[in-house]
């Protein structure tokens, strides 16, 4: 089976990576950390750029799991991606980190991973960062 990590070059998605290197070492799990958007902008943040993705890379590459990672620009939305990825790989499970939220704002959890926990066929995990 398959632990996925959707990964943001952001606090929680750090967070979410960690926790997803954790969960695939605990449970002697594949782990595949993926890095999507729909492209056409250069300025996306919540696409990791070269830098940002090296350095996941380098820190898969010394957590002792057999882990990668994906980066999908294709149009498609991140959910649309980690939900096909997810079906491919018969995914265990789906690691997602979710921002703090002001009082209006707990209102909407963000539509990536409102999307994400309710399309899932597997179980998601939402973790914040400390």
């Amino acid at each position: 089976m398959t632990i996925i990590v959707a990964y943001a070059p952001r606090p929680e998605g750090r967070a979410a990576l960690e926790k997803g290197i954790e969960l695939a070492g605990r449970f002697q799990e594949r782990l595949v950390v993926v890095n999507a958007g729909p492209g056409g902008t250069s300025n996306d943040p919540s696409l990791a750029d070269c830098a940002d993705a090296e350095d996941v890379e380098k820190r898969l590459a010394s957590c002792g799991v057999e882990a990668e990672f994906k980066q999908f620009v294709r149009g498609n939305t991140a959910v649309e991606e980690i939900e096909d990825l997810a079906e491919k790989l018969h995914a265990s499970l789906v690691i997602i980190g979710l921002r703090k939220r002001s009082p209006v704002g707990k209102l909407f959890l963000g539509s990536t991973a409102q999307d994400l926990l309710l399309k899932m066929d597997c179980p998601v995990l939402a973790v914040k960062a400390g």
